[in-house]
Order: C-alpha cells, then structure tokens, then sequence
C-alpha cells in the first residue's frame, strides 16, 4: 500500500486493481503493457534500485562486496533497466540453464563479474544411490548447450549449488566436473573480454526491446512449454552463433529507426503478444518504416506469427516483406499457386525434415516468394490452394525476407537460422569464414588473442572441414564434445 500511495503522490493519478489483474493475465511479460502498468514498472525499478543501493553501499563500507542472485524473479532489478546501475552491484550470479540464460548473465553491464551456476544442483533429486550416470548425463547436457555461448561471452567464474556431501558420493561426476572446470578455464583464457569474430548484426524486434535482453519467450529459468521452444531455440542457436544481437523496441524504431550496425531484424512469436507485436503493427509509420528499411538493402526475417495484425486484407503487416501471409477464413476464394518447392541456399545443409518443433498453419506463400520447404495433406490432390509452407524466402527491393514456421533449437537449426541471417544479409560469400561445414562443430575465432577453437557440441565423434579467416580450409576429427 505505501507504494502505491507514493506512486499515485508522484503520477497524479491512482492505480486500479485491474492495472495488475489484466483481464487474468495479470500482466505477464506475454502481454502488450499499457501506459499505466509501463508507469509503475519504472516507478518500482527506481524505488527498488535506490533501497537496495543504499544497502549495498553499507556493505561497501564494511569492506565487503554485494551480488546479486539473479533467480526466478527479479522485479525492480531489472539488469538491462535504465536504474541497474544506481544498485552499485559487485556481482551477479545465476543459474545456467543453456546458452540463453549464459548470455542474459555474461552481458550484464555495470557489474565487475558475473558467474552461472550450472546444473545438475546437487539435490536429492538427483543425486541419490544408482543414479549416477543420470547426473553425468545431464551435466554433460548443460555444459555443452552452456559452452556455445561462453564461446561467445564468457562468465567470469562458474560453480554449481546444493549440498556437497551428496556430489561428493558420485566419483565419476565429481571428475566431470574437473575436466569441465579446466575447460572453463581454457575458455576464459582465449576468449577472456576478447571480441570474438562476428559476421554480422541481428536484432530482435519485439515490445520490450533491451530491458528484456536474452529473456524473450523464457519462463523461470529457460524452463520447457509447449508453446514457446519453437521461438525459444532462436535465441538458443543465436547464442552460440558468430553474429552481434541486439534486443529493439518498437518504440526505439519509432524514435530513431534501426542503428546502422544493424543488417538483420528478426521478429518472432505468436500473433498478439508482446514479442510478435499485436497492435504496433496497426501503426502504420512504424510498417512503412520497417519495410522501407527492408527495401534499402537490409533483411528481415519471420518467425511463427510475425507483423500479425488482421487488417487491410493482409494478416501479417510485411506479408509483402516475407512473402507469406497466414489464411484465417477471410480469403478462402483467392485461389494460392505457389506451392512449388526450391532448392536454395538456405537449406543446403539441411539432411532430413526440418523440425519447427509445433510449427504454425495455415501459411501460404505469395507469388514471387520462394518456397524452400511446404507440407501437404494426403487428403487432397490439386494444383492450388493446398499445402501449408514452413519456409520461405523472398526478394523485397534491395532487401530480402525469410519466414521460417518455428526453430526448436538444434545443432541443424542453428545451421539453418545462420544461413537464413546471411542470405537475408546477402553475405551469402562470407559464410566460410571460420567456419565448419559440420553443423554439430563450431568454430570460433578471437583476433586479439590471435586464437581460435573447434568444439564438437554432439555426444559422438564428428569429422568437419574448417575454415579459417582468409577462406582456407583442413580436414578435422573431433572426439565426443571435444574442445580444440
């Protein structure tokens, strides 16, 4: 209550209780905020930023440093928030729970250090008589998933939690984790604040831009839903992907248009949420504004629902950007030809299905798109209006477009969003440039350090051709998850 009598003292205007409850959504990070929640998040970011660096700054006096869990909640200390940096942290510390979440911890600004506690916690759970290859297996599992984007930004230090006396029964674990922690080591060592080789600038559009860096589409910590590892694996393969992310507003767009750094936007979700967007899309500017930029020779590529917004005859808003629209009803008698499908250089590393994990219906392609992948039913034979596309690509302009059905994260998939970001980009010619044609190994370059590696992200030995900077190449074998 004191807050809220504050708050009302301080905005002029009193705050209701549906302001929180939402209709029932209770204003989940899903929902597109309004004005007057916006007020309160950035009056509870103030409020909260400025007791606790009271706090901490008594910590500091003693001599001490502070860090900060960054756990399963974290209201008012937002760590991409305007006012983290009026919490004077030393540290910040989290649980891993893949690449998404190493990245969200190692990026975080204005703090000395940051470290990733990794899985399995040493609970009784797991860690109990007979289930110790379990608890190697899924150390093994997190490390490897973790290891692609410490590649890319690395923690400052690593650990693990729970109850020692229980890990310190399995030998064979507590000797994993020997071998991982030197691997950790070697990792900073080469990596350290180097800048790694990057090929390019993606950014993710959606509603909450920067504040919510690395945290799209994630609930608690990167835990599984049905309806969102389909857009959760974007950020999973871009973790460990040699490209610069950014994370952009619509209303960063309004202000200022995209940042010249930027070649690819990647806009992702289902329709109405705050990450595809909802209603920004009927705000005619910022369409104009995105397609334009798309036509002078940038690229922007489509993820599940993208730009939807029923209006004007169209469901997705750059239906003419991606070269895809989503058929709901409304235009059941414009008859749809394009259902032939191509070879492109998007899916040439593509061996078997592509998996879209839940995919999406329903998507046809528009003429002059290229269809790279469609599924029909067998329960009608002809020549149109049949066939759900999954992928797409499509020239805009000087600019191109890729719809993409979902990416569950995969080594392929990863594969196939790199491919997708360098054709969108036309930098199809830089793709080999430290680079592996193998996409269970990745290779990772570090000019400062005059250092590079080739890791093996799969349980078995794998065999690749690498690339180095200047289009080179060599044979290379790898063991099982083997570092080089």
């Amino acid at each position: 209550p004191a807050l809220l009598v504050a708050f009302e003292k301080e905005y002029g205007y009193a705050l209701r209780a549906e302001d929180f409850v939402d209709g029932g959504c209770y204003a989940n990070p899903f929902r597109l905020p309004g004005k007057r929640f916006r007020d309160w998040m950035d009056f509870v970011q103030r409020k909260v930023s400025s007791v606790v660096g009271e706090l901490v700054d008594i910590v500091h006096k003693n001599g001490k440093e502070a860090m900060m869990f960054l756990g399963d909640d974290w209201i008012g200390a937002e760590p991409y928030g305007k006012y983290f940096k009026d919490m004077h942290l030393d540290a910040v510390v989290g649980s891993v729970g893949g690449g998404v979440t190493v990245r969200m911890l190692s990026e975080i600004p204005h703090v000395k250090y940051t470290e990733g506690r990794f899985l399995p916690y040493f609970f009784p759970d797991t860690f109990f008589d007979g289930n110790e290859d379990n608890a190697v297996a899924e150390l093994n599992r997190n490390w490897v998933t973790a290891r692609r984007a410490l590649l890319r930004k690395p923690l400052d230090r690593m650990g693990f939690g729970g109850y020692l006396s229980l890990a310190a029964k399995f030998p064979k674990f507590v000797d994993r984790v020997a071998e991982i922690c030197d691997e950790f080591r070697a990792i900073t060592a080469a990596a350290g604040k180097a800048r790694p080789h990057c090929g390019l600038t993606v950014a993710i559009l959606n509603e909450w831009g920067t504040i919510r860096s690395w945290m799209s589409h994630m609930v608690a910590h990167e835990l599984w839903y049905q309806q969102v590892y389909s857009y959760q694996g974007v950020l999973e393969a871009l973790s460990g992907l040699a490209v610069n992310v950014k994370f952009i507003s619509f209303d960063d767009v309004r202000a200022h248009g995209f940042d010249e750094d930027i070649d690819v936007v990647i806009n992702v979700g289902d329709a109405y949420t705050a990450y595809s967007g909802g209603k920004n899309w009927a705000d005619e500017k910022l369409v104009s504004a995105v397609r334009g930029w798309v036509r002078g020779g940038h690229g922007f590529i489509g993820i599940g629902e993208p730009t939807a917004y029923a209006q004007g005859g169209r469901y997705f808003a750059l239906a003419d950007v991606l070269g895809v629209d989503k058929e709901v009803g409304f235009t059941l008698s414009a008859d749809k030809y394009n259902l032939d499908k191509h070879a492109h250089f998007i899916t040439e590393d593509v061996r078997g299905e592509i998996d879209y994990g839940e995919g999406m219906k329903n998507i046809y392609a528009l003429d002059g798109a290229e269809v790279l992948d469609i599924v029909f039913s067998d329960r009608f034979k002809r020549r149109y209006s049949v066939g759900e596309v999954k992928l797409a690509a499509n020239e805009c302009g000087a600019g191109r477009g890729v719809y993409i059905a979902g990416i569950p994260y995969s080594p392929q998939n990863a594969r196939l969003l790199h491919r997708a970001v360098m054709w969108a980009s036309h930098g199809e010619g830089e793709l080999r440039r430290w680079f592996s044609e193998n996409p269970a190994v990745d290779v990772h370059a570090y000019a400062s350090s005059r250092k590079y590696c080739v890791v093996n992200n799969a349980a078995k030995p794998q065999s690749t051709t690498v690339y180095r900077g200047d289009g080179s190449s060599f044979p290379l074998s790898l063991e099982a998850n083997e570092i080089r």
